[in-house]
């Protein structure tokens, strides 16, 4: 099983760069980094996670920008957006923005999707909240035909356009993986009818064992090999024996959350990196 890392990427704490090559020197598989564009400084929507929104969701760092500077340190370790908010991104420069992303890390990119939980954050971007999932799946047809076609066209409800040439296109054919985040059976249909894996948050869901046997029952519903559509996993805690749970389970990879300061990062890391190569081998 791999083991990723994932940052809160914010000003205040360990650069992306400097994360991602301590983690490739220490032999991790990936990095994720969060996204969020801004905090409305009123909201109606209460934090998934209970209680005050807690600081670093105010400070995340862009992370297409972030993956790139982390690209150019390193050569192996993969570079994951966890997750992208489609809803926030106008499709024919996010593809631009994925495909070009790919083409500087060689093939090294993981596009982790979602919609995201703040009403009010995606409004401000044109995206009803009522709507998200739809704006979604939209842009994401539209995304797939941008970097399959030397001419694409595309026409629903929220994104339209005719005949355009966009390059370049991505290096992993037909497109970098999607990686759908969340955690409810709606998501995991989705991830059935239309993604390329798994991430959900794994305190957001009650019984993980039931849930990977839905999706896996999902995705022979519609046709598809269970195998084909890989399980990841964002994990809260990060001991070897839920580590291990977790491998038993059929996950292929387990992203874990790194402290944000640089002078805690580096030793939870030194502490992290043998346990990740016993499940690696």
């Amino acid at each position: 099983m791999k083991i990723g890392c994932f940052s809160f990427n914010t000003e205040y704490g360990i650069r992306a760069d400097v994360l991602a090559r301590a983690l490739e020197e220490r032999g991790f598989e990936s990095l994720w980094v969060g996204e969020h564009t801004h905090i409305p400084a009123e909201r109606r929507t209460p934090y998934p996670g209970g209680g005050h929104l807690p600081k670093p969701y105010y400070h995340m760092a862009d992370p297409f920008v972030s993956l790139a500077a982390a690209a150019a340190v390193t050569k192996r370790l993969k570079l994951g957006t966890g997750v992208c908010l489609v809803t926030e991104h106008e499709p024919i420069a996010l593809a631009k923005s994925v495909a070009t992303l790919d083409r500087m890390s060689d093939g090294r990119f993981l596009f982790g999707i979602g919609t995201g939980w703040n009403v009010e954050e995606m409004e401000n971007h044109g995206t009803p909240g009522n709507r998200r999932w739809t704006v979604l799946r939209q842009r994401l047809a539209a995304m797939k035909a941008i970097w399959a076609e030397h001419e694409a066209s595309y026409q629903a409800e929220y994104v339209k356009f005719e005949r355009i040439i966009s390059y370049p296109k991505p290096v992993q054919k037909p497109h970098p993986p999607i990686i759908l985040g969340s955690a409810t059976p709606q998501g995991r249909q989705r991830v059935a009818e239309y993604c390329d894996g798994w991430i959900p948050i794994d305190v957001l869901l009650k019984d993980l064992p039931p849930a990977i046997a839905d999706l896996r029952e999902r995705l022979k519903v519609a046709g598809r090999d269970p195998a084909s559509v890989p399980i990841s996993i964002f994990a809260f805690e990060a001991t070897e024996d839920y580590l291990k749970h977790c491998r038993d389970l059929g996950t292929e990879r387990v992203v874990v959350m790194v402290p944000r300061r640089t002078d805690d990062a580096l030793p939870f890391l030194d502490k992290l990196a043998p346990v990740a190569a016993r499940l690696a081998a």
